[in-house]
């Protein structure tokens, strides 16, 4: 389908008034070809791969800008998880890789990589063990990496010995940045059912069934969603409501899948997918919380928060997929609470706790998200947090993650202050009656009988 002069001149109105952009424009690498015994020859091939693949990629996406005059505001890469390339060499610390993946991204001008990732959802491979053992490090040491690990899918069910030693990395990665709000632990996700094709990070990869180099293009666009709907009087019932919601993603995925396509061609790689996702930033007005409320929630948090997002998720998706035949990555609504001015709101009223949000990640694109818990908390009760979402995703048969940053010497009331994307996380508190026994027990919560489907 041909993109309109009229398309254009909406999607001009939006980008001017109503904070419309392009998320971010990924591209995905596959890096396969560098796997050695040697992990300094790995580092070196790593960054002269991702250099000289991507070397354009920022200078295209600035002409796309200018040309069309919308905003991509991040330009990034992700590629293979690093423990697949590592299962050559025999390092035990991986931590160097992280660092030839930070010095690629700052050679070409991107904000972040993604990939030092490892899939153990059905066990864990040597590589897999050194990779996870080496996060903390590798994000302490860097700037521009991002690190995931999928611990859970509907096929395998849950690997619970993965849970727990990832909650170990949480905190260790916390405590490895604590002079820098813990940062670290916010450049790391655990996930179920992770794809192989989103452009967001932190848990972007690029998948063993993708093409060499592709174009992952996330749009975003909740200010445009909350001034179409702020539009719909009281009086409007909630089938109007979807429809206007359904309206407002095809003209914000169009965007999308303009950018989608002319960055591919360009940079002579192959068109990967667009993710439909409403990405909230810190900025008045780009709220997703805001969008609930405007449908008609008190306070996000409060009751009907749930049915509001639910409906909100499934008519992006239903605007969106007519609006490109190549959707992928998570494609909703993201609900990440630091990134999010009016979810930070709603925790510091006291109306959306953590208990809440988990319920919402029922419905929602991923899960509980850029979440600061207090420094405490200890590293069982984490594990168990993890282990309620990823049952939630295997359960469900939906992409589900976790990505919560120990607090270090913070409790409830206190701030981790980021500024720019990562905005500002307020500690929320915990539950504390998870119990030693549970994270302990290890060994694999079995598939459902939903995997059954041959």
């Amino acid at each position: 389908m041909g993109i309109t002069h009229s398309e254009i001149a909406d999607t001009l109105e939006m980008v001017s008034t109503q904070h419309l952009d392009i998320r971010t424009l990924t591209m995905g690498i596959s890096l396969t070809g560098c796997a050695r015994e040697s992990i300094d020859s790995v580092c070196a091939d790593v960054y002269e791969h991702v250099t000289r693949t991507a070397e354009r990629l920022v200078d295209c996406a600035e002409e796309l800008e200018r040309e069309y005059g919308i905003p991509i505001v991040n330009k990034r890469v992700s590629v293979t998880p690093i423990a697949q390339i590592a299962a050559a060499c025999h390092a035990e610390d991986l931590t160097p890789i992280a660092c030839a993946l930070d010095a690629a991204a700052e050679t070409i001008g991107i904000d972040y990589i993604g990939g030092f990732s490892a899939l153990v959802h059905k066990g864990i491979g040597d590589a897999d063990r050194r990779l996870i053992a080496s996060v903390p490090s590798a994000l302490a040491a860097t700037t521009r990496v991002c690190s995931s690990v999928n611990v859970a899918s509907v096929r395998a069910g849950i690997n619970m010995d993965a849970v727990l030693s990832v909650a170990g990395v949480i905190r260790d990665a916390a405590l490895a940045t604590a002079d820098r709000d813990c940062i670290g632990a916010s450049k790391f996700v655990v996930f179920a059912n992770m794809v192989e094709d989103s452009p967001f990070m932190a848990g972007a990869v690029h998948g063993s069934g993708e093409a060499d180099a592709v174009i992952n293009v996330g749009v975003s666009g909740p200010g445009v969603m909350a001034a179409a709907l702020e539009k719909l009087p009281e009086s409007a019932t909630l089938t109007e409501v979807a429809e206007r919601i359904k309206q407002v993603a095809f003209k914000i995925t169009r965007a999308g899948e303009l950018m989608n396509r002319e960055a591919a061609k360009r940079l002579g790689v192959s068109r990967g997918i667009v993710d439909l996702s409403l990405a909230p930033t810190p900025a008045a007005g780009d709220s997703v919380a805001r969008i609930l409320e405007i449908i008609g929630v008190g306070t996000c948090g409060g009751p009907g928060t749930t049915c509001a997002l639910a409906l909100l998720n499934d008519a992006v998706k239903k605007g969106g997929v007519m609006a490109t035949s190549n959707v992928g990555g998570l494609s909703g609504a993201f609900i990440p609470v630091s990134e999010d001015a009016g979810m930070i709101e709603a925790v510091q009223a006291g109306a959306l706790s953590l208990e809440k949000l988990e319920a919402m990640t029922c419905v929602c694109s991923v899960g509980l998200d850029m979440i600061a818990i207090p420094g405490s908390t200890p590293i069982e009760t984490i594990a168990a947090i993890i282990a309620d979402e990823m049952a939630i995703g295997v359960i469900n048969g939906k992409t589900t993650a976790v990505r919560i940053i120990p607090a270090i010497g913070k409790g409830p009331k206190d701030c981790l202050e980021y500024g720019g994307l990562f905005g500002r996380a307020p500690v929320m508190a915990v539950n504390p009656y998870a119990g030693d026994v549970l994270a302990h027990r290890g060994g694999r919560f079995p598939a459902p009988i939903n995997s059954l489907r041959n």
